[in-house]
């Protein structure tokens, strides 16, 4: 999935945004296409292989949280929180979170005290985006573009 945040230049122009989770070691081969007109791209965990960032880093730089099924070797170049602004709008990303009306504990506390414009998330396989009026905040969670797991389509 690529968004469009915010203005590029003077002439108004969106940032385009690439956002992607549960790669589980795969790297689809539409993705260098399909975000090759990204400033960022933002993987929301179970990167599983530190192949699969080396390879969309190739397109352009690389924002990664860990995930569940994540090693060693994934966890030494990752975290499991990045907190970050992106055009003056704070970013919160993380990979299991719950969804909207279901944060998990931790999640929710860390949703509230951080108080972020756009929340990303992995971990569900389901590509969901809403607004949270209660949270203040647009949830985004890219679904699943892995060929692993109960899911029909990379998203």
């Amino acid at each position: 999935m690529a968004i469009g945040i915010g203005t590029h230049s003077s002439k108004s122009l969106m940032s385009l945004i690439g956002i992607i989770s549960d790669t589980h070691g795969f790297v689809p081969d539409a993705a260098k296409e399909f975000f090759k007109d990204c400033i960022e791209i933002w993987h929301a965990g179970d990167i599983g292989d530190l192949s699969v960032l080396d390879s969309i880093a190739e397109i352009c730089p690389v924002k990664a949280v860990y995930g569940n099924i994540d090693g060693r070797d994934v966890r030494s170049r990752t975290s499991p929180l990045l907190v970050f602004e992106f055009d003056s709008l704070k970013i919160m990303l993380k990979h299991i979170v719950g969804r909207p009306g279901k944060y998990n504990p931790e999640s929710k506390e860390q949703i509230e005290t951080i108080k972020p414009a756009i929340v990303v998330a992995g971990h569900s396989h389901i590509l969901n985006i809403k607004f949270d009026d209660k949270m203040n905040c647009l949830f985004i969670n890219p679904g699943a573009a892995g060929n692993n797991g109960l899911h029909k389509v990379q998203t």
